[in-house]
């Protein structure tokens, strides 16, 4: 994961970093992504929307995240976005903003925040082993059904719940369709699929993938150095073996595409595979019940 994040990261363009520094959920960038690329970034617009930082209850904690929404609309569907290591910085909070101008009720919660500030990081050796290794799968579940149970309180209709991530989020994607039975449908942007386990991270997709509630769609680079091909081959025979929901899942390789390939403000964006993602992320939602 390090190195696959360090070479995706490398520098095209000097901006200041103190105008690129995040200072609240979902604005700026975060430490670790600075220099961004010159071609930063899809602005979407908040016109229409209801747009900013919330806090979410957990319990007794309160768990900031980013929401985005169409203003005036309640009944909207619901998804769930979750973050590359980098957290709730401006391009997750512009995912969020793109999935409301369609239509939805999007959160980006913050799920790093108990173990650290994932945006104040500059080296991303340090941010993985000081706070993304100390992050439980438990724990973000348990804060990913908080968000959707709030955004109930909202007014969104979490009957129609989805989720999606990026890097780290995408292997969160498959995690959350075995965890929670009434999702309805995932997409994860090249999510680990196989690893090492350990206590706080004791299952890898694979090991999870005839225990889908809901179909998820995998979107991959063929020439994402981190997630081999071969990994991708094993999940579609676990899935093949697995319930109903796994059997309807699919996958989309990009043969040219490397990882983090969606990321509009780094050097690993390409516009094409990311575009077509995007599309067949939406039209994914819709087919199962989303929208």
């Amino acid at each position: 994961m390090i190195e696959r994040e360090i070479a995706s990261l490398a520098p095209s363009r000097d901006f200041n970093r103190r105008d690129f520094v995040r200072t609240s959920v979902g604005s700026g960038f975060a430490a670790a992504v600075l220099p961004v690329v010159a071609q930063t970034a899809f602005k979407t617009d908040s016109s229409g929307l209801v747009v900013g930082e919330v806090t979410i209850p957990v319990g007794g904690f309160k768990m900031p995240a980013y929401r985005a929404a169409p203003a005036g609309k309640t009944g909207a569907p619901v998804v769930l976005v979750v973050s590359e290591i980098f957290g709730v910085h401006e391009y997750i909070a512009d995912v969020a903003r793109r999935f409301a101008k369609a239509g939805y009720f999007a959160v980006a919660p913050e799920l790093f925040v108990r173990q650290g500030d994932a945006g104040s990081y500059g080296e991303i050796s340090k941010l993985i082993a000081e706070v993304i290794a100390k992050v439980p799968d438990a724990q973000v579940m348990g804060d990913l059904d908080a968000a959707a149970a709030w955004a109930k309180t909202e007014g969104a209709d979490a009957s129609r719940l989805a989720i999606t991530g990026f890097c780290w989020g995408g292997r969160i994607v498959w995690l959350y369709s075995a965890h929670n039975p009434d999702l309805e449908a995932g997409v994860a942007w090249y999510g680990r699929l196989v690893g090492a386990s350990n206590p706080l991270q004791p299952a890898n997709p694979i090991d999870l993938a005839g225990r889908l509630h809901a179909p998820v769609l995998g979107l991959y680079g063929a020439a994402d150095q981190g997630i081999p091909l071969d990994t991708v081959e094993r999940m579609k025979a676990a899935l093949a073996a697995g319930s109903a929901a796994a059997k309807k899942s699919e996958f989309v390789v990009y043969p040219d595409a490397p990882h983090a390939f969606h990321a509009d403000y780094r050097p690993s964006y390409r516009k094409e595979a990311a575009d077509d993602g995007w599309q067949r992320c939406l039209a994914w939602l819709r087919s199962h019940g989303v929208a």
